[in-house]
């Protein structure tokens, strides 16, 4: 039940593209400043981190447990169809918020025209920070961030979907969301206790799908590249949790691609590896992981 919702999710994704800024859930940030504040107040030292994790962990199972107990409710009703329906709106919702392909568009059109201004607004949305000022830096951080954020718009729900059904995918999504608004409202004072907290329960759930897009990367694109390029990162990229998650993804999709020779400052170059990575992305979905599920699913190893 739940691999047809998500094969019917993904594709009315694609016809109700004028949804999709219902799903960026603006009415959620008052809720996420308070909530932010909140732990800003709290005491100092470790009691600040427990406490910072045990506020933001509890006020995820408040706003998922509407959807838990409406999941749970209309599971064994009439043919299981309302389930159905439910499943597909909330997996509809939680995916995104915005579309990969517009914003590489967009950002490719920046680059071709010369538009410095719109391509450091493109790029600000998919890195959700300010980019880079130079050229090839620039375009290397938005090459990689469409592999990251692969993870946290679609792989990511994907994956807690068919496992937890409609709770995990909105459940991802809202840590997600979370996790976004902090990165926005985030100044010097946030970087220790409030942003680790949300970081933390974030990359508990990014860590598994992470790893199972990663592994589609390797076998959608260049094999022995990206698994090189694994093996290195796992070797030097000593970096704390989940900073070590976001890197290893980044860099076996870049291998993957089989465009790093190609000079990211030089723009028809720039552009073949950006619109790479999106094809990239969508070969790991469509040829990887849906025939993956269909199978597992077939044989009862998915419900």
């Amino acid at each position: 039940m739940n691999f047809l919702a998500l094969l019917l999710g993904l594709a009315l994704e694609r016809v109700l593209t004028h949804l999709f800024h219902l799903r960026e859930f603006r009415w959620l940030d008052p809720l996420f400043d308070a909530h932010l504040r909140r732990l800003r107040a709290t005491g100092g030292g470790r009691n600040r981190r427990w406490s910072a994790l045990a506020l933001t962990a509890l006020l995820s199972a408040l706003l998922v447990a509407p959807v838990a107990l409406l999941s749970v409710a209309l599971r064994d009703e009439l043919l299981q169809i309302p389930y159905f329906l439910f499943a597909v709106v909330v997996l509809l919702f939680s995916l995104g918020p915005r579309d990969m392909d517009d914003e590489v568009e967009d950002y490719g059109d920046a680059l071709e025209s010369g538009d410095v201004a719109g391509q450091q607004r493109v790029a600000e949305e998919l890195l959700e920070k300010l980019p880079p000022p130079l050229l090839a830096e620039r375009n290397e951080a938005v090459e990689r961030a469409i592999y990251v954020q692969a993870n946290n718009r679609i792989f990511g729900v994907v994956f807690w979907f068919l496992v937890l059904g409609p709770t995990g995918a909105w459940a991802f999504r809202l840590l997600d969301l979370l996790r976004h608004r902090t990165e926005v409202k985030a100044g010097e004072e946030d970087a220790t206790a409030t942003m680790e907290a949300v970081r933390t329960l974030h990359g508990l759930l990014a860590w598994i799908p992470a790893r199972l897009l990663a592994l589609g990367y390797v076998l959608a694109g260049n094999f022995e590249d990206a698994v090189e390029s694994w093996r290195n990162s796992g070797r030097e990229a000593h970096l704390p949790f989940p900073e070590g998650t976001v890197e290893i993804v980044a860099r076996v999709g870049v291998a993957a691609s089989g465009r790093g020779a190609l000079d990211v400052a030089d723009t028809v170059e720039a552009l073949d590896r950006i619109r790479g990575a999106r094809s990239l992305v969508m070969r790991t979905l469509w040829m990887i992981w849906c025939p993956v599920i269909a199978v597992l699913t077939l044989y009862d190893w998915l419900t």
